[in-house]
Protein backbone atom coordinates (compact mmCIF):
# COMPACT_ATOMS: atom_id res chain seq x y z
CA UNK A 1 0.00 0.00 0.00
CA UNK A 2 0.82 3.42 -1.09
CA UNK A 3 1.51 6.23 2.08
CA UNK A 4 -0.76 8.57 0.27
CA UNK A 5 -3.58 5.92 -0.31
CA UNK A 6 -3.16 5.87 3.77
CA UNK A 7 -3.63 9.52 3.82
CA UNK A 8 -6.45 9.93 1.76
CA UNK A 9 -8.51 6.77 3.41
CA UNK A 10 -7.84 8.17 6.85
CA UNK A 11 -8.56 12.10 5.49
CA UNK A 12 -12.13 11.29 4.33
CA UNK A 13 -13.46 9.83 7.80
CA UNK A 14 -15.72 12.22 9.58
CA UNK A 15 -13.88 15.00 11.97
CA UNK A 16 -10.30 14.15 10.73
CA UNK A 17 -7.80 16.80 10.98
CA UNK A 18 -3.95 16.54 10.03
CA UNK A 19 -1.41 16.99 12.21
CA UNK A 20 2.72 17.36 12.55
CA UNK A 21 3.06 17.90 16.08
CA UNK A 22 6.34 15.81 15.68
CA UNK A 23 7.98 17.27 13.46
CA UNK A 24 7.87 16.66 9.54
CA UNK A 25 8.32 13.07 9.19
CA UNK A 26 5.36 12.39 11.02
CA UNK A 27 1.82 12.90 10.07
CA UNK A 28 -0.82 12.31 12.99
CA UNK A 29 -4.21 12.03 11.62
CA UNK A 30 -6.48 12.82 14.71
CA UNK A 31 -10.61 12.58 15.26
CA UNK A 32 -11.48 15.34 17.85
CA UNK A 33 -7.85 16.25 19.02
CA UNK A 34 -6.98 12.34 19.82
CA UNK A 35 -4.54 10.21 17.65
CA UNK A 36 -6.09 7.17 15.57
CA UNK A 37 -3.00 6.75 12.66
CA UNK A 38 0.49 8.20 12.47
CA UNK A 39 1.91 7.60 9.45
CA UNK A 40 5.99 7.86 9.12
CA UNK A 41 6.88 10.14 6.21
CA UNK A 42 10.08 8.70 5.86
CA UNK A 43 12.19 6.27 3.67
CA UNK A 44 10.34 3.58 5.40
CA UNK A 45 6.64 3.33 4.72
CA UNK A 46 5.09 2.53 8.17
CA UNK A 47 2.18 3.29 10.10
CA UNK A 48 1.43 3.32 13.64
CA UNK A 49 -2.67 2.23 14.28
CA UNK A 50 -4.48 2.37 18.10
CA UNK A 51 -5.55 -1.39 18.61
CA UNK A 52 -7.42 -3.51 21.14
CA UNK A 53 -4.59 -5.08 23.63
CA UNK A 54 -5.67 -9.05 22.80
CA UNK A 55 -6.03 -7.97 19.07
CA UNK A 56 -2.73 -6.27 18.70
CA UNK A 57 -0.68 -9.30 19.69
CA UNK A 58 -2.80 -11.71 17.60
CA UNK A 59 -1.72 -9.43 14.72
CA UNK A 60 1.78 -9.18 15.36
CA UNK A 61 1.79 -12.90 15.68
CA UNK A 62 0.26 -13.32 12.51
CA UNK A 63 2.07 -10.59 10.61
CA UNK A 64 5.77 -10.33 10.03
CA UNK A 65 5.97 -6.96 9.40
CA UNK A 66 3.30 -5.76 12.44
CA UNK A 67 5.01 -5.15 15.18
CA UNK A 68 4.47 -3.62 18.43
CA UNK A 69 3.91 0.50 18.35
CA UNK A 70 7.28 2.22 17.61
CA UNK A 71 7.61 5.35 20.11
CA UNK A 72 3.73 4.34 21.27
CA UNK A 73 2.12 2.57 24.31
CA UNK A 74 3.44 -0.76 23.31
CA UNK A 75 -0.28 -2.54 24.49
CA UNK A 76 -2.20 -0.43 22.65
CA UNK A 77 -0.48 0.58 19.38
CA UNK A 78 1.12 -1.75 16.31
CA UNK A 79 3.59 -0.35 13.75
CA UNK A 80 2.82 -1.75 10.56
CA UNK A 81 5.70 -1.85 7.74
CA UNK A 82 3.55 -1.20 4.26
CA UNK A 83 5.76 -3.62 2.44
CA UNK A 84 2.92 -5.02 0.22
CA UNK A 85 2.47 -8.07 1.55
CA UNK A 86 -0.40 -7.28 3.62
CA UNK A 87 -3.27 -7.09 1.86
CA UNK A 88 -4.87 -3.50 1.43
CA UNK A 89 -8.07 -4.53 2.79
CA UNK A 90 -6.86 -5.60 6.13
CA UNK A 91 -4.93 -2.41 6.36
CA UNK A 92 -8.07 -0.20 5.89
CA UNK A 93 -10.04 -2.40 8.25
CA UNK A 94 -7.08 -1.90 10.71
CA UNK A 95 -7.37 1.88 9.62
CA UNK A 96 -11.29 1.91 10.80
CA UNK A 97 -10.91 -0.19 13.74
CA UNK A 98 -8.71 2.16 15.07
CA UNK A 99 -10.39 5.25 13.93
CA UNK A 100 -13.49 3.30 15.69
CA UNK A 101 -11.72 3.07 19.12
CA UNK A 102 -10.54 6.43 19.61
CA UNK A 103 -14.38 7.61 18.90
CA UNK A 104 -15.48 5.09 21.17
CA UNK A 105 -13.19 6.50 23.98
CA UNK A 106 -14.38 9.93 23.58
CA UNK A 107 -16.31 11.68 26.00
CA UNK A 108 -20.34 11.90 25.17
CA UNK A 109 -20.76 14.92 24.36
CA UNK A 110 -17.60 14.71 21.63
CA UNK A 111 -18.74 11.77 20.24
CA UNK A 112 -22.02 13.36 20.04
CA UNK A 113 -20.58 16.72 18.26
CA UNK A 114 -19.12 14.09 15.42
CA UNK A 115 -21.94 12.47 15.25
CA UNK A 116 -24.30 15.74 15.09
CA UNK A 117 -26.38 14.58 17.79
CA UNK A 118 -24.98 17.37 19.95
CA UNK A 119 -27.77 20.45 20.72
Amino acid sequence: MEIQNVINYCAQKKGVKQEFPFGDAALVMKVMNKMFCLINLTTSDSISLKCDPVYAQALRQKYKYVQSGYYMNKKHWNTIELDQSIADSEIYSWIDDSYELVVKGLKKADREKLLGKAD
